[in-house]
């Protein structure tokens, strides 16, 4: 049997110094936490949903966290501290876990925290339709949940999953209202989806803002959460401003108290203000990678894959869109990740010559009058459909620096699209698609290979298919020994990049910037995103 009981962490990185590492060196400036007041918060990407369990943009999550928990949290070295859990057991073959729970936690609409509303959220994630994804992959071992009594649930597993405390500590997992389980707007979320959280929402208006109150009764926030008690703040307004110049300009102006997403070719008037303070943060997880298809031509060629990848200096093509401000990433995984492997690192990549020559020799040898390549009179081309609600960092931008750089440097045609959620699931679906981006901020890293890298996983869209590193993925799913695990996804990284079913560009990273008398703005531990609005003041 082996114990897992709650330890003591700091609040992770509150805003305070320019370079954003550590600490909160500009708190005394601040003052001591002020309770009360009216903040306004201008954020990047506007929600697709705000039911937790549709959960699937890492900028949403600030807003997750304000009014919905899990049973566990991250500490700042990617272990786990009780939430509305207050300690949890591992059985010894490893397929029960026992969670003890809080007492006392009441949901925003009245409804009572226990046992059997933790097991109500299971198995609502488990109806046909209404999670696939979060069923297919975070709960695949998922067994069953047991009601051992009022404060006690018992989880089987169908097998060995470690993985399954990262699912309890993510939004994923965490505890919808009972009562709220049974809404005909459960997956929008909304007023009419609540949980136990610190702030209430209470107002969206589409395309505009979504507004949150204080809870006043909350009092069970996490050990490491920076304070107990309610929030500091009485409403917290969040304005979807997607533009960036638009949300630096509204906080230079006065408009707004806090930005997230501060553009490279803005770090530096922000940071040279008087007035102002930022700090940023390398997310866990993924990297920002564009994957191949490899189901279709022409990157079914392992040669046109390779030569894509030569065709593109990403060092420079990241200086000319971040200024500077990007981290490169070379695998799969974030540098920032404890699983990353840095001897991928310079093998492969800006060699126009390796490039074309790699085309030649795939029979693409012959170029038409816009200097593309062909072959039996077709163009090589290669197309990419973005996401609007999930384009960040300007990588609408990016992805039009890569498709000059692969023209420039190869003769490849690559098309780039920006269009609607929907348009853009419906060319995924029918596979009209030869290149997709994705990048996730997931805190444990093994949880991110397991929806990409496997047959079938929601996110393997590369078709890339190997037996033999699905059976490394299980098994380091199925232990808790670090090294282990870290061989193992050593290998995935390697092994994908050996194979080039990816080309790996840069690591995400989130940017606060808030008028100086803000204080408690920070990042969640190891997760790297902004926090919620639940630690964050104004002082006076």
């Amino acid at each position: 049997m082996r114990r897992f009981l709650a330890s003591l962490a700091v609040a992770a990185l509150l805003l305070g110094g320019c370079d954003g590492t550590a600490g909160d060196p500009a708190a005394e400036a601040t003052g001591a936490p002020v309770q009360g007041g009216k903040l306004t918060w201008a954020i990047e990407t506007e929600p697709v949903t705000f039911n937790p369990h549709q959960y699937a943009q890492a900028k949403a999550r600030l807003l997750v966290w304000n009014s919905f928990e899990a049973l566990l949290t991250h500490d700042d070295k990617g272990g786990y501290l009780p939430w509305l859990a207050t300690s949890w057991e591992a059985s010894a073959d490893g397929l029960t876990y026992t969670f003890k729970l809080r007492d006392g936690v009441t949901f925003h609409d009245g409804e009572k925290f226990d046992a059997a509303a933790v097991k109500a959220n299971l198995d609502q994630l488990l109806v046909p339709g209404y999670a696939p994804s979060v069923a297919a992959t975070q709960l695949k071992h998922f067994k069953d949940a047991e009601v051992v009594d009022g404060r006690t649930l018992a989880v089987h597993l169908k097998q060995p999953d470690v993985l399954i405390l990262d699912f309890f500590a993510s939004p994923q997992g965490a505890q919808v209202s009972p009562k709220s389980l049974k809404s005909p707007d459960l997956k929008a979320g909304g007023p009419s989806v609540v949980g136990t959280g610190p702030f209430v929402l209470d107002r969206y208006t589409k395309g505009q803002e979504v507004h949150y109150t204080k809870n006043p009764a909350y009092a069970w926030a996490p050990a490491n959460a920076g304070h107990q008690g309610p929030a500091y703040l009485d409403e917290v307004t969040y304005r979807f401003l997607k533009e960036s110049s638009v949300r630096v300009g509204a906080l230079t102006s006065g408009q707004v108290d806090v930005i997230e997403g501060v553009p490279a070719t803005e770090q530096e008037l922000v940071k040279s203000d008087p007035n102002l303070r930022f700090a940023k943060q390398l997310n866990s997880g993924t990297a920002y990678n564009l994957y191949f298809n490899l189901t279709r031509a022409p990157f079914d060629d392992i040669r046109v894959r390779q030569a894509f990848r030569d065709a593109v200096d990403v060092d420079a093509v990241l200086q000319g869109v971040y200024r500077g401000t990007a981290t490169r990433a070379w695998s799969l995984l974030s540098p920032s990740s404890p699983f990353y492997e840095p001897a991928v690192e310079k093998t492969y990549g800006n060699d126009p010559a390796k490039a074309n020559r790699l085309l030649d020799e795939a029979g693409w040898g012959t170029r038409d009058g816009e200097g593309f390549r062909t072959r039996d009179g077709r163009r090589l081309t290669a197309r990419i459909v973005l996401s609007a609600p999930f384009v960040r960092d300007k990588r609408d931008i990016l992805a039009q620096a890569v498709q000059a750089a692969v023209k420039q440097s190869a003769g490849i045609d690559l098309q780039v699209k920006v269009v609607d959620q929907g348009t853009a699931a419906d060319a995924i679906a029918k596979g009209e698609f030869e290149v997709f981006d994705n990048s996730r901020a997931d805190t444990d890293a093994g949880a991110a290979i397991g929806l990409i890298v496997p047959k079938g996983a929601p996110i393997n869209r590369h078709g890339y298919v190997d037996p033999e590193l699905e059976k490394l993925i299980g098994e380091a799913a199925a232990t808790s020994d670090t090294a282990l695990r870290k061989a193992a996804y050593s290998t995935v990284q390697k092994t994908l990049n050996d194979k080039a079913v990816l080309l790996p560009l840069y690591a995400p990273a989130d940017q606060v910037a808030a008028q100086r008398n803000v204080g408690g703005v920070g990042f969640e531990p190891t997760a790297g995103v902004p926090g919620s609005a639940y630690n964050v003041w104004i002082g006076k």
